[in-house]
């Protein structure tokens, strides 16, 4: 899917530019990519971060500390590994 390849991008170009001790909001991608309706875009955001945290490409963030992508609730970050 085009989209999905699309956030997956966009997730490591931003990661890669921060660098490895700084965090980007999963709303920072999705306003980026759809700044029209970036709110309908967040799960699709979310699922994307959470399958390149699966591959061991960014973790999921909790007041900086990794957090179980099963049991997710409340806003997370994203820190490229």
């Amino acid at each position: 899917m085009q989209k999905s390849s699309d956030i997956s991008s966009a997730i490591l170009a931003v990661g890669a530019k921060r660098g490895a001790e700084k965090t980007t909001c999963p709303s920072e991608i999705a306003r980026m990519l759809f700044p029209a309706d970036w709110r309908n875009h967040m799960k699709d955001v979310l699922g994307v971060a959470i399958d390149l945290h699966h591959q061991n490409k960014i973790l999921l963030l909790q007041k900086g500390v990794p957090v179980d992508v099963n049991k997710i609730k409340g806003p997370v970050r994203m820190r490229i590994v």
